[in-house]
């Protein structure tokens, strides 16, 4: 899957040059528009752009509709799945009790989850379930490798983490996350349930340009830490500005969280490795550092991204997933390199 994507993130990224009929680099809302509207396109996008800067809105539009059936237009303020990028605040919800004294991160996972069984449980430590390099595939299986020598991604590691976090902190996962959105004043931010949907869109998948509404979602206490936050674009830009201006963890904790320990490959960031952290990406794009991770199931797909030195958050969520892997994060990959080009980026 992670070699197509590139090829087609460097044919959207001529695509997007193509169809901007002459704009220039500044114009990157002719840009985004011309993107997403384009007939050409291999796909329709559905879904929502949100770009900040300095707390302020420099691009806000939703296209498509909440659901197949209805027809009912998007807004800006509809809710997404955001599946993977839940990941991130999993991350601050250990480090939260790091900053407690109640998780030591270099510390085996046995010393906090004593009912597994596997030897290896005493050697992997939380700060390897946080970069994915732990080396666990199944709890009932041997490690594939030795922890801490490889990158190998996936959801059992927040679900460990989540048990982790409930173990320290005498709360379910859902209470902590609910407790942090409650503290962080993120009011539409929510953890998935069937039973209360607010105003959740529907998620579809794409086969061929034809939408299927997800009549299921795969997300259940089990996997909440990996993938069942519910947020809207304008929470997630609020989520990265607290973030990442120390309004949510220490200085230490942060720096952490976004420093470089493990290097791993994905098209949609760089056809090479780049570094990662906590659950989150730390990329350069010609030369300038940003901040990102994406999220894809349940008929969603996003992308988040942060650009420190420019104070730029570049959201995207959608609530369709192609079935051609190819298409996964077609315009999402494109909108990012736009504004990363753009005259809203600090440069030296």
């Amino acid at each position: 899957m992670k070699s197509v994507i590139g090829i087609f993130c460097v044919t959207a990224f001529i695509f997007s040059t193509s169809v901007s009929y002459g704009q220039s680099k500044k114009d990157y809302a002719g840009r985004i528009d011309s993107l997403i509207q384009s007939p050409a396109s291999p796909r329709p996008f559905n879904g929502v752009v949100l770009i900040t800067q300095n707390g302020k809105t420099k691009y806000s539009k939703a296209y498509g509709f909440q659901d197949s059936r209805t027809k009912i237009p998007l807004k800006m303020d509809d809710q997404f799945e955001i599946m993977s990028n839940t990941k991130q605040i999993t991350s601050v919800l250990v480090l939260k009790q790091f900053e407690k004294g109640k998780v030591d991160l270099q510390a085996p996972i046995k010393k906090y989850l004593p009912s597994l069984t596997q030897p290896w449980a005493d050697s992997v430590t939380v700060h390897q379930l946080l970069n994915h390099t732990h080396g666990i595939v199944d709890v009932e299986k041997p490690l594939v490798f030795k922890p801490g020598t490889e990158f190998k991604y996936g959801n059992l590691s927040n679900i460990l983490l989540g048990k982790i976090i409930e173990k320290t902190s005498g709360k379910s996962y859902i209470q902590s996350a609910t407790d942090l959105f409650k503290e962080l004043h993120l009011k539409n931010t929510f953890c998935y349930s069937k039973d209360n949907r607010r105003n959740l869109v529907s998620g579809h998948m794409n086969k061929n340009n034809n939408f299927t509404p997800v009549e299921n979602s795969f997300i259940n206490d089990e996997n909440m830490p990996a993938d069942g936050v519910i947020t809207t674009a304008d929470d997630m830009a609020v989520w990265n500005s607290l973030l990442h201006k120390g309004k949510i963890l220490s200085a230490k904790s942060y720096k952490l969280m976004t420093t470089s320990s493990v290097l791993s490959q994905h098209d949609v960031f760089g056809k090479e490795k780049s570094g990662y952290g906590y659950n989150i990406r730390i990329v350069k794009y010609n030369d300038i550092p940003y901040l990102g991770h994406t999220g894809l199931g349940d008929g969603f797909a996003s992308m988040n991204v942060y650009v420190p030195g420019s104070d730029i958050s570049i959201i995207i969520m959608e609530n369709q997933m192609s079935e051609d892997s190819h298409l996964y994060y077609y315009q999402e990959a494109v909108i990012r390199d736009i504004v990363m080009e753009s005259s809203l980026i600090k440069r030296k």
